[in-house]
């Protein structure tokens, strides 16, 4: 158990030092690597229009508190972590799961040079590591029996609230029946916004097998 713990730890202090990193990387627009025109990168506080940074940023506080709550665990100061704290942590960890799922099969699939682009500078953090590290950490070291079947579908909200910005963002922004690429980020509607009535739905039964996954895996029966 306490060995867990500490493992969690440390995995936790690494996922917030990355989240940081990352976003300091593409708010300043530094590249360590060169080659390809970057997609889904923007430097400035514009960067926080990506479903990726603020799932990303959402997993590094919920990271933090869990952090925090550990080092009182270890030293003796708190028996438990608080259940609430669990659920946003899971509900952070769906996030950025969907993040990692939709570059892997949908993403890729529509950039001009593949994937390669889609891991590069902040986006090797956003897209890959840190989604990867949080994965890890909640189905393995976080394991709970906290987590009933019905916070299954919390691990969606984040998805949702993003969703119904997004439809907004496009609705508000339309000319002539069609949205810039500069409000329609993931390519969604770039067909037409009748497109939307499809992917959508799609996006949120995605994130809530994701959700249903991790709780699955996370789940501990005790």
């Amino acid at each position: 158990m306490k060995k867990s713990l500490i493992v969690s730890l440390i995995l936790n202090i690494i996922t917030i030092i990355m989240v940081v990193v990352a976003c300091i990387i593409m708010f300043t627009g530094f590249k360590f690597m060169h080659g390809y025109e970057l997609p889904l990168e923007c430097s400035g506080i514009e960067f926080l229009k990506f479903f990726t940074v603020e799932s990303n940023i959402f997993v590094g506080i919920t990271s933090l508190l869990f952090g925090v709550e550990e080092v009182l665990i270890i030293n003796n100061k708190r028996k438990n972590i608080d259940g609430k704290l669990y659920l946003l942590k899971y509900m952070s960890v769906s996030a950025v799961s969907l993040t990692f799922f939709v570059v892997f099969t949908y993403l890729w699939s529509i950039s001009e040079h593949g994937l390669m682009p889609l891991l590069m500078n902040s986006n090797l953090f956003f897209h890959l590591i840190i989604p990867v590290i949080s994965i890890i950490n909640f189905v393995i070291f976080e394991r709970t029996n906290i987590l009933k079947y019905k916070h299954s579908f919390y691990g969606i909200i984040p998805t949702v609230l993003y969703g119904i910005y997004y439809l907004i963002n496009i609705l508000i922004h339309m000319e002539n029946g069609m949205v810039s690429t500069k409000y329609d980020h993931y390519w969604f509607v770039q067909n037409g916004v009748a497109t939307a009535v499809i992917v959508v739905p799609v996006i949120f039964l995605i994130s809530y097998v994701i959700s249903l996954l991790l709780w699955k895996l996370n789940h501990s029966k005790k």
